[in-house]
This record gives C-alpha cells, structure tokens and sequence, in this order.
C-alpha cells in the first residue's frame, strides 16, 4: 500500500516545475477527444514553462503528490477576490490513481484554503469524466450548474 504524501510545490526548486510542466502536458493531452476537453483547452492556455510567473501570481497556490522525489500528481487552486477557491487543474499520473493521491491532494487544498480565509473551494470536470467528479463528491464538493455550449463556428 502506497502512503499518499502531498506538499506545496517548491517555488524555487527548477525540479518541482520541470516536473509540473511535464505533467501539465500529460493533462493536456489525456484531454483531447474527451467531450469538452478542445474548448477547457483553448479557454485554459497552458501553463508550459512558465510555472515560475505563475505561482508568483497573486492567489495562486499548488501542491504536488509524490513518491520518493518524483510528483506523480498535481493540484492548481486559485483563490478569487471572492474569497472562493478554484480548483483549476488537477492531474494524477494514471500509474499513481486509485492509491488516494487525488483525495490527498484535495483534502491539502482545502486545509490551505480554510487557512487563506476561503469561504468554499470549487471544482470542474468535464462531462464523463467520473474520476474528478467523484473526487469532488467524495469531499463533500457537489455540482451546482451544468453549464452547456455549442459552437456555431462552420466546421473546419
């Protein structure tokens, strides 16, 4: 059995954001051809190797999951003028699922976001994607709108 472990990513370490943007295009990819997932992806540029701009960014916050010195998983919450945390990326590696990385890595950012003065922490999934929802329902985060889209743009 693997022991879940989870930290806030090292801001200064090249490491931890080389392997963030390594995973960020791993997410990226696992999106293409999933209902949703080419509209999320031009409606949330990549990160790439800007890692470093980013987390300096006010509100932003990431923690990583980890085996040994290897991140096998991410988490990308952002706390809004609103007070309200957006869960805006989240990627475990498919070798690391079902081991508790994802609901580790959730739980780590609701702590934060309690400790930021949050006053509720909000997810996305795209539609069939079961894991992530399930991951937000088994921490108690539940759907509130569906929102629908339908591009009118002539095929290409």
């Amino acid at each position: 059995m693997i022991d879940p472990l989870v930290r806030p990513i090292d801001r200064s370490d090249p490491v931890d954001l080389a392997q963030v943007e390594f995973l960020e295009g791993h997410a990226r990819a696992a999106l293409v051809g999933q209902r949703g997932g080419e509209r999320w992806l031009v409606e949330h540029p990549a990160v790439g190797d800007r890692w470093a701009e980013r987390l300096a960014e006010p509100g932003v916050d990431v923690v990583v999951a980890y085996i040994d010195d290897v991140i096998v998983g991410y988490m990308v919450a952002v706390l809004g003028s609103d007070q309200i945390v957006r869960v805006d990326q989240v990627w475990v590696t498919p070798e690391a699922r079902e081991c508790g990385f994802g609901d580790e890595l959730l739980a780590t950012v609701i702590a934060r976001a309690q400790e930021r003065g949050a006053i509720a922490v909000e997810g996305e999934s795209l539609p069939g994607d079961r894991q992530t929802k399930n991951l937000y329902e088994r921490a108690g985060i539940v759907a509130r709108l569906i929102t629908t889209y339908k591009s009118l743009e002539p095929p290409a």
